[in-house]
C-alpha cells in the first residue's frame, strides 16, 4: 500500500491539523476538547463557523467515537479503500459560511467522510445529496470524491449532530449530548442570516429541536413529528426559520424506493421557498 502522501505512514490516523490536508480547518494549536465540559466551552468560544470548524475537527471528547474512528481509519478499511489514507478524525461542517441554508444530518459514514474528511463526501449517500444540490443549484458540481476536488457550495451549508463516526451508525445519547454543543454554536453563529433548515432522518429532526431549545429559540408545541415533508417554524429573535423534514439519503432508503429522487428533490424545493 502507497504511504500518507502527508506524513509518510502507511496508516496515519488521524490526519495532524495542519498536515496539509486539504480543507483542514485546523492547526497545531487549535484547542482541543477533552471532555463534555470543555466542548461546551470550547464551542461557545468560537468567534465564527471558520474558528468552530476546526476546534470540532480535532475534538476527543467521547472516547468509544475516537477510539473507532481511529480503528476504522486503520485496521478495519474495506479493501476497496485500502491504498488510500483516512482522514479519521471528526468531521467539521462544510459549506458556505454566509448560507442562508443549513442542511442536518446524522453523523459521518466510517469509509465515506471519516475517510474524506468532509461530511458526505466519497459514498452513495452522498451521491444523492450532492447530485440534488447540483440540480437545485446549491453545488456546482454533481458529486463529492474527496476533499480538494473543487466542490463548492453556495447558500447552503451542511453539518451534523455527531461529528465523528459512530459504531453502527448508532451514536449513544450520551455521545449525542456531548457534540450537540458544536451544533449549538452553528445555529446561534448563523441565525442572523438563516431561512431554513432541512433535516436528514429522524435523528437530526430530534436534534435540531433540542439544540433550538437549547440556545433559547422558540420551538412549536406540542413539538412536530419527524416525516417526509414536513414543514414548521422555529422563531430564532432575527426572524423565523423554515424547518423541513426529509428522509435521509441512506442506501436504505434510496435502494428501497422509500426516498425517491423526485422526492428529494422536492423537498430541496421547499428549503428554497421565500419565507
Amino acid at each position: 500500500m502507497d504511504p500518507h502522501p502527508l506524513t509518510g505512514d502507511r496508516f496515519a490516523s488521524p490526519v495532524p491539523p495542519g498536515s496539509g490536508w486539504p480543507d483542514d480547518p485546523a492547526t497545531p494549536v487549535t484547542p482541543c476538547a477533552t471532555g463534555p465540559d470543555s466542548v461546551r466551552e470550547l464551542a461557545a468560544q468560537a468567534v465564527d463557523l471558520s474558528d468552530l470548524a476546526a476546534r470540532t475537527s480535532v475534538c476527543g471528547a467521547c472516547p468509544r467515537l475516537v477510539s473507532w474512528r481511529e480503528d476504522v481509519a486503520t485496521a478495519h478499511r474495506r479493501a476497496s479503500f485500502g491504498h488510500e489514507p483516512y482522514w479519521g478524525r471528526p468531521v467539521p461542517a462544510f459549506g458556505d459560511p454566509h448560507a442562508r441554508h443549513v442542511i442536518v444530518g446524522l453523523a459521518p459514514a466510517a469509509h465515506g467522510a471519516n475517510r474524506t474528511g468532509r461530511m458526505f463526501t466519497g459514498d452513495r449517500s452522498g451521491e444523492w445529496l450532492y447530485a440534488a444540490l447540483h440540480r437545485a443549484g446549491f453545488a456546482n458540481r454533481p458529486d463529492a470524491v474527496a476533499a480538494g476536488d473543487g466542490l463548492e457550495l453556495t447558500d447552503l451549508r451542511i453539518t451534523a449532530p455527531v461529528h465523528c463516526a459512530p459504531p453502527a451508525n448508532k451514536p449513544t445519547t450520551q455521545e449525542k449530548a456531548t457534540c450537540g454543543a458544536w451544533l449549538d454554536r452553528e445555529l446561534e453563529l448563523s441565525a442572523h442570516r438563516l431561512e431554513s433548515i432541512l433535516a436528514l432522518g429522524v435523528i437530526g429532526w430530534q436534534s435540531l429541536f433540542a439544540a433550538a431549545t437549547r440556545i433559547g429559540w422558540q420551538v412549536p408545541r406540542p413539538r412536530p413529528k419527524f416525516g417526509h415533508g414536513v414543514v414548521t417554524t422555529l422563531e430564532t429573535g432575527h426572524g423565523p426559520v423554515r424547518l423541513i423534514g426529509c428522509y435521509h439519503v441512506s442506501q436504505q432508503n434510496t435502494f428501497t424506493g422509500k426516498l425517491t429522487v423526485e422526492m428529494l428533490d422536492a423537498a430541496m424545493a421547499l428549503m428554497q421557498t421565500p419565507r
